[in-house]
């Protein structure tokens, strides 16, 4: 199931890099020595946690039946669509990733989440022609959790 993840994420433009990436922005100024910690492993480990590759198959299935018109209602697949600002369940599945990792992954989900650094300012900018409604939340959710990951193994000991 991994394997289809990372495909998925890559079919919607989104790469294991990107999301590293993400891991640092929000912890180069904690990690003194970041540069020498493999973050690949790390984004890889929690992409390879079941209930995350769930919540990251479900939402970007999500953001595919909409751009497929597939959606019966015509009022959800617009909400959707549009990523209407209370509509709040692609962020309910990113907090469900973030909960998998303690208080400092959903405390880095919600900075990373208004912030949008680099590929989640660039879903989140609807220009792609495609809805990216749960991927730009669910990739910033994988991000907050290897970045708690990441905080939690550099721990005061």
């Amino acid at each position: 199931m991994y394997e289809e993840c990372i495909a998925l994420l890559e079919e919607r433009g989104v790469t294991v890099d990107d999301i590293v990436d993400c891991v640092v922005f929000l912890q180069k100024q904690y990690v003194k020595n970041i540069e020498e910690i493999n973050i690949h492993e790390i984004v890889e480990s929690v992409i390879r946690k079941r209930e995350v590759q769930h919540a990251l198959m479900t939402g970007i299935n999500i953001d595919i039946q909409v751009d497929k018109g597939a959606f019966g209602s015509e009022t959800i697949q617009q909400i959707i669509g549009t990523d209407e600002g209370l509509y709040g369940i692609d962020e309910v599945l990113a907090y469900g990733i973030c909960n998998l990792y303690g208080s400092i992954a959903l405390t880095n989900y919600g900075y990373i989440d208004k912030v949008k650094p680099g590929i989640i300012g660039t879903l989140n900018d609807h220009d792609a022609g495609q809805c990216n409604t749960f991927i730009d939340d669910i990739v910033g959710a994988i991000a907050a959790a290897a970045a708690s990951k990441l905080a939690h193994s550099q721990a005061v000991k």
